[in-house]
């Protein structure tokens, strides 16, 4: 070996070694690497999964995570100020589902000059300032529903789609691509309403109560995410309509699944949140490291029906194991 070369290699090491003194788990003076985690929001069970897989992945990796979310749930404005926060503060990565695509792409970008790299999940982003993508393929978990209410009609109906909330990429994807399967392969069912937004469970309550009133004669049902989903589960219940209009929604949480059983919902098109929220983190501790990392990585996607609801791989993801965030 080249004196030079002894040299480069000696000061790689020290660089490599002042960011993860131990194979990534501290930083001089014992304290561990700080990955802020920040999702949409934290009171849904879906983002509790998510808060499990990144707190598993950061036992095993010996780093640490600080999970903020903004209050109230889905706002962006306080998701941006605090991307601000964090990345101005000792996180060295910021692992971030954005609530906004085009309003969370320039806070993602100002961290990025700042030497703070994000790794996005869950919901895309604008831009190319973030260094790897972990989620669902939205637009084919659409396509899917959409296949499923579309069997379950027969290919005959009218149906509403209840949409979550503007700029949400996730479930925009998700919007469109129920409509384009529906518009394909289903041309006989007629979308009676695709224009309603619903950003909380209230609202979503609320809004199906209103559809449901204007659509007596309703066939069926889709929602994109797990607050429309139980803000219209809840809605049919009230009015006696559930079971008798099929319906189709995306994510679960206890109440789904009991909607489930009683085959008040006839389907649940189920993302692997544990799953995307461990991968999002070794991804970016990857990429931290200096190891190439893909753009862009797809979780698995299942959907369950009262009849699988047993089988060991939906079980598992209709009720995750979140003990970890009691240790």
């Amino acid at each position: 070996m080249s004196h030079q070369r002894g040299t480069f290699l000696i000061g790689l090491t020290l660089v490599v070694s002042a960011i993860f003194p131990t194979a990534c788990s501290g930083e001089p003076g014992g304290e561990k690497v700080r990955i802020a985690v920040v999702p949409k929001g934290t009171a849904h069970d879906f983002w509790q999964s998510v808060h499990a897989g990144a707190k598993s992945a950061a036992v095993d990796l010996g780093v640490e995570i600080q999970w903020k979310g903004p209050q109230p749930e889905g706002d962006r404005e306080a998701q941006i100020r605090l991307i601000e926060t964090l990345a101005n503060g000792s996180a060295k990565g910021l692992l971030l589902a954005p609530v906004d695509a085009r309003a969370l792409a320039a806070p993602v970008e100002q961290a990025r000059r700042g030497g703070v790299p994000t790794v996005v999940f869950d919901s895309g982003l604008d831009g190319e300032a973030h260094v790897g993508f972990v989620a669902t393929d939205n637009r084919k978990g659409g396509e899917r529903a959409g296949e499923e209410l579309g069997r379950l009609l027969n290919g005959r109906g009218k149906v509403v789609m209840l949409r979550y909330q503007e700029g949400s990429a996730s479930t925009m994807a998700r919007e469109e691509g129920f409509l384009a399967a529906i518009a394909v392969k289903y041309p006989d069912i007629e979308i009676v309403s695709s224009n309603q937004y619903a950003p909380s469970l209230e609202a979503a309550r609320s809004k199906a109560d209103a559809l449901l009133l204007a659509h007596p004669d309703l066939d069926g049902v889709f929602c994109p995410n797990e607050s429309t989903v139980h803000g219209f589960l809840s809605a049919l219940d009230a009015a006696g309509k559930a079971g008798k209009v099929k319906f189709v929604g995306f994510d679960a949480n206890p109440e789904l699944l009991a909607g489930l059983e009683r085959r008040h919902i006839d389907a649940l098109v189920l993302q692997d949140p544990v799953g995307m929220g461990r991968r999002g983190l070794e991804l970016l501790v990857k990429h931290l490291r200096g190891e190439e990392i893909p753009p862009v990585e797809h979780t698995a996607m299942h959907v369950a029906t009262p009849d699988n609801r047993e089988d060991p791989m939906i079980a598992a993801l209709l009720e995750p194991d979140l003990s970890i965030l009691d240790k």
